[in-house]
C-alpha cells in the first residue's frame, strides 16, 4: 500500500447557488455550509484508510461565485492499495494509482473528468521519498462497470516509482559479493591446512545464510522469486561449492597418499636382498662422496676403539646400479611433493570460480538493470 496527502478540489456549477453581486467576485465558506448544499459523493476506490484533516478545524473550503460556479476543496490523507510486482526487487519500478469515483451517481447522473487533463495534477517540486524516486505523474479516466448498479466514471492518478538501489548495494549485494570472494581464498591455502580451509568455508556459508535471512525478513511474503533472491542464492551456491571443492581435494589427496605409501612399501621390500653389499659407517658428517669412498671398509678398520661409543654404525645394502636409480627416484619424489602441495583442482578452481561468477554478474545486471 501507499499513503498520500493531497488537496482534493472539485469544480461544478449549481445555478441554485448563484447570487447577484457587483462588489464580491466570490464568497468563501467553511465546512459548516457543506452539509446544507449538494456536493459530489466522491470516494477513493481500494482505499484502506482515509481521513480529512481537522486541525485546528476541518480543512474544508467552499467558494461560491456569482454565476453559480463552486469550488470545493479539502485536505485528505488516504492509504490505498497498490498491486506491486516484486519479481525485479530491488531493481524494480512500481506503478500505482489513486482512483476516484462517485459512489451513488452513475455516468447518466454525474460526469467526472479532469479539468485540465494532466495539468490538473500538480506536485511539490521538493517532494522526495527515502526508498523511491518519483519518475512521473499522469492522469487518466475510464468507465467502471458494476453488474448490480451500472457504469460509473472513474478518475485515476497514476504515478511511477523507481526504487533507490544504493541502499541495497551497500547492505546486500556488496556483502554477498565479498563473502563469495572470501571463499576463493581457500584455493590459495595449502590443502593440508584442514582447520584453516574448513573454518573459512563454514564461516562464509553461515554469513551468506544470515544475509539471506535478513533480506527476506524485511520483504512481503510473496510466492515467487525476486531478483535479489536469485543473486543471493547463486552467491550461496558459489560459497557452498567452494566447501565441496575442498572436500573433493582432501579426499583425492588421501587416496593418492595411500597409493604412494603402498608403492614405497613395495619398493622397500624388493630392495632388501640386493647382492654385492658392503658394510660402512656413517656418523652424520659424511657426504655422499665420502660414503662411497668408505664402501668396503669394515667396522674395525674405520673406527678406533675409544671412539666407538660416539659413532653410529649403519649397515646399508648398496650397489652402484641401485644407488644411481635411488638418487633419480629421490629427486623425482621431492619434485612431486612440491607440486602436489597445490592440487590440480585448486589450480582450476582459481580460474573457473571467479570467471563464472563474473559472467553471472554480467548477465544479472544486464537483465535486471
Amino acid at each position: 500500500d501507499f499513503t498520500m496527502t493531497l488537496y482534493l478540489r472539485h469544480y461544478w456549477k449549481d445555478e441554485r447557488l448563484s447570487f447577484p453581486s457587483t462588489n464580491n467576485k466570490s464568497m468563501t465558506f467553511d465546512g459548516r455550509l457543506v452539509k446544507k448544499i449538494w456536493v459530489p459523493d466522491v470516494f477513493f476506490v481500494h482505499s484502506k484508510r482515509s481521513f480529512i484533516h481537522d486541525t485546528t478545524t476541518d480543512n474544508i473550503m467552499l467558494r461560491v461565485f456569482p454565476d453559480g460556479h463552486v469550488l470545493y476543496s479539502m485536505r485528505v490523507t488516504v492509504t490505498a492499495m497498490c498491486n506491486m510486482d516484486f519479481s525485479h526487487f530491488p531493481l524494480d519500478s512500481q506503478t500505482c494509482s489513486l482512483e476516484l469515483e462517485s459512489y451513488a451517481y452513475t455516468d447518466e447522473d454525474l460526469m467526472l473528468y479532469w479539468k485540465n487533463g494532466n495539468e490538473s495534477l500538480k506536485t511539490d517540486e521538493k517532494i522526495s521519498l527515502s526508498q523511491f524516486l518519483i519518475q512521473k505523474f499522469h492522469t487518466t479516466s475510464r468507465l467502471a462497470f458494476y453488474s448490480s448498479t451500472g457504469w460509473y466514471n472513474r478518475l485515476y492518478i497514476n504515478f511511477t516509482l523507481r526504487r533507490h538501489i544504493f541502499f541495497f548495494l551497500l547492505q546486500t549485494y556488496f556483502p554477498a559479493t565479498l563473502m563469495v570472494m572470501l571463499s576463493w581464498v581457500s584455493f590459495w591455502i595449502d590443502r593440508r591446512a584442514v582447520p584453516a580451509r574448513v573454518s573459512l568455508g563454514i564461516t562464509t556459508v553461515l554469513t551468506m545464510s544470515t544475509i539471506i535471512t535478513g533480506v527476506n525478513a524485511s520483504m512481503p511474503r510473496v510466492s515467487y522469486i525476486k531478483a535479489v533472491d536469485i543473486y543471493l542464492w547463486v552467491s550461496f551456491v558459489f560459497v557452498f561449492l567452494s566447501v565441496l571443492e575442498y572436500a573433493a581435494v582432501n579426499y583425492l589427496t588421501t587416496v593418492q597418499e595411500r597409493k604412494e605409501r603402498k608403492l614405497r612399501e613395495r619398493r622397500f621390500s624388493c630392495s632388501c636382498g640386493i647382492p654385492h653389499s658392503k658394510t660402512m659407517m656413517l656418523d652424520g658428517n659424511y657426504s655422499e662422496s665420502d660414503a662411497n669412498s668408505l664402501a668396503g671398509y669394515t667396522r674395525n678398520q674405520m673406527v678406533p676403539e675409544e671412539e666407538k661409543p660416539e659413532k653410529m654404525v649403519v649397515h646399508l645394502a648398496m650397489s652402484n646400479e641401485s644407488n644411481s636409480s635411488r638418487k633419480r627416484g629421490l629427486k623425482g619424489h621431492v619434485g612431486l611433493r612440491i607440486i602436489q602441495n597445490t592440487h590440480a583442482i585448486d589450480k582450476y578452481s582459481r580460474l573457473i570460480f571467479p570467471g563464472t561468477y563474473i559472467f553471472f554478474n554480467l548477465i544479472y545486471w544486464s537483465v535486471f538493470s
